[in-house]
């Protein structure tokens, strides 16, 4: 059966391979506040001054549009195009600057001032500073010990925290999501998958946490299909744990046509999703179990990543006027110049993947990987993903709002949209432990 597909901004979880690493003394973590901010970005500006200092990110506001585009009066800076390239190289990745090789006659990157948005609610920040003289990495980096739901390592030693620092970050409690997974042929000709999910960690169930039947639950979740009409009704259900090495991930598969539930073991690491342009751990820009990588912390850079995408938002915009051959239409995104951690994740000897490299970009201020390349076996740089993100004033939380995956080799890409979709993000769902149930799945299961 073939894996189902899943939204991207969901499938986040955190596990890492590698030594294990000790959580840091006091005095480091009262750089915290200070220094450093309260999640261990970078309090000040860069010596260009065009990353600004960090000032708290935008404030909560429970009554907002976290869809208006505050910034929707301002102008690009520039933009980056084939003929001036050479100029912004060193502010680019490897994937990015095969875009503009492959594409050299339409793509364009539009740089816009940059606004350090990225906030968080007062328990979260609290969390996180706690973390991080206490959590630590098991035996290998496959599990957390001493961690509280979240951030567990704001002032990260080695390339799997921050990796888990990005699976374990905050995206508004419990909250529903009605997305479209959209494979693009390289006539840019589509077929939306339409998709209703479900994401809940066990500290926002409505029965609450369950100190034994969750200790080790990252998150719950459920995704149902839609549409097209030989899809509808099936359902992938996953209990997301912490340590899936030594449990792994629990996910089953309800088949609308055959009526039947199967457990879906082969909802992990390189299983292909039905898009055929991703890799199952590629959701969320990276998930699952870290033992089949070796992960180097490689240091921090200055890049242009997709930030504040307000556009790739705009509910007025038709997916045919976001698509088009190659990639999307480049006039929806929005770039920013901001600090990222370089993550290189190189695959173990004697395991398998089709990915024997990736280099991860995670943006220091909400800890979501914005940007990842990936390497084929021959070390031929195949994929790039990037993700599209913007603060959601309205639960204080940054996350994806779109994604694209674009495949370097044979054109297609695949992007995420939900610009066309009736209650894009649905936050504060009270659900039960029960809807996460099997006998939950076969009832949900209907054409």
């Amino acid at each position: 059966m073939k894996v189902m597909s899943f939204t991207a901004s969901l499938m986040a979880f955190a596990i890492s391979a590698g030594p294990a690493y000790a959580s840091v003394s006091k005095q480091e973590a009262s750089k915290l506040g200070k220094q450093l901010t309260l999640v261990g970005a970078q309090q000040a500006a860069n010596s260009s001054g065009v990353i600004p200092a960090y000032t708290g990110g935008l404030p909560q506001d429970l009554m907002a549009d976290p869809y208006k585009d505050i910034y929707a009066n301002e102008k690009p800076l520039f933009e980056i195009t084939q003929k001036n390239l050479e100029r912004y190289k060193k502010n680019l990745t490897e994937g990015q600057l095969a875009m503009f090789a492959k594409y050299p006659d339409t793509y364009k990157m539009l740089i816009y001032p940059t606004h350090r948005t990225a906030n968080f609610p007062k328990y979260i920040l609290d969390k996180a500073k706690k973390n991080a003289t206490t959590a630590k990495l098991l035996a290998g980096g496959v599990g957390l010990k001493n961690f509280d739901e979240t951030l567990p390592f704001a002032i990260p030693k080695s390339g799997v925290e921050i990796i888990w620092n990005h699976e374990t970050r905050f995206r508004g409690g419990s909250a529903q999501l009605n997305q479209a997974t959209i494979p693009v042929e390289r006539d840019g000709s589509f077929a939306p998958i339409r998709l209703r999910a479900q994401f809940t960690p066990p500290q926002y169930l409505k029965d609450g946490y369950d100190n034994k039947k969750d200790k080790n639950i990252l998150f719950y979740y459920t995704s149902f299909t839609k549409s097209p009409a030989r899809l509808t009704g099936n359902i992938l259900l996953v209990h997301e744990t912490i340590d899936q090495v030594s449990e792994p991930r629990k996910a089953w598969q309800y088949n609308a046509g055959q009526r039947r539930v199967r457990r879906a073991p082969q909802v992990a690491y390189d299983a292909p999703l039905t898009d055929g342009l991703r890799t199952t751990d590629q959701v969320d820009m990276y998930n699952g179990a870290p033992d089949r990588y070796d992960w180097k912390l490689v240091g921090k850079k200055e890049i242009y990543i997709p930030y504040n995408s307000y556009k790739l938002m705009d509910q007025d915009a038709k997916y045919t006027d976001i698509i088009a051959p190659g990639h999307i239409n480049q006039d929806y995104s929005r770039y920013e110049l901001h600090r990222v951690w370089h993550v290189q994740a190189t695959l173990k000897e004697g395991a398998r993947h089709i990915y024997a490299k990736r280099d991860f970009y995670v943006d220091e201020d909400s800890w979501q990987i914005a940007v990842v390349d990936h390497y084929d076996s021959r070390g031929v740089l195949w994929r790039l993903a990037e993700g599209h993100s913007l603060q959601f004033v309205n639960v204080n939380t940054p996350w994806y709002i779109a994604a694209t995956n674009y495949d370097l080799i044979s054109g297609r890409y695949m992007a995420e949209l939900s610009t066309e979709e009736r209650d894009a993000f649905i936050f504060g769902a009270n659900v039960k432990r029960k809807a996460f149930s099997t006998s939950a799945l076969r009832r949900s299961g209907k054409r």
